[in-house]
């Protein structure tokens, strides 16, 4: 893998092209709708976002998929367990296939579960 040094969003979205860079940016797009509070940066070379001094959220771009990563709290992993049952989840990380249709509603009611952890820990 080549070493890199991306300093922000648009240069990680920059090293990608086609279904990738579109999946991303709606991605992006859908985590600023659900917390415009969040703020942009770039964690472990890889797109985060933070709400206040907290990681909200985090997404990556690979061969055959994009990755929405945290370390999920059992709560979430356990309340949509039935809609992640038949894609590759871990405890940090799940991936969405490009061979599939990105699950737009889904990850809109995963990022308001993750804001709503955020919201009760302040």
């Amino acid at each position: 893998m080549a070493k890199t040094d991306f300093r922000d969003i648009d240069a990680y979205h920059s090293s990608f092209e086609g279904e990738p860079l579109k999946r991303m940016e709606t991605i992006r797009a859908l985590i600023h709708r659900v917390a415009p509070e969040a703020q942009e940066v770039i964690s472990y070379q890889i797109p985060a976002f933070k709400i206040g001094k907290q990681f909200f959220i985090y997404y990556s771009a690979f061969k055959q998929h994009i990755s929405l990563s945290h370390p999920w709290s059992d709560a979430l992993l356990k309340t949509f367990e039935p809609e992640l049952k038949n894609l590759k989840v871990s405890r940090a990380a799940i991936q969405f296939p490009y061979k599939e249709a990105l699950p737009l509603d889904l990850i809109e009611r995963l990022l308001k579960f993750r804001k709503q952890e955020i919201d009760e820990k302040v």
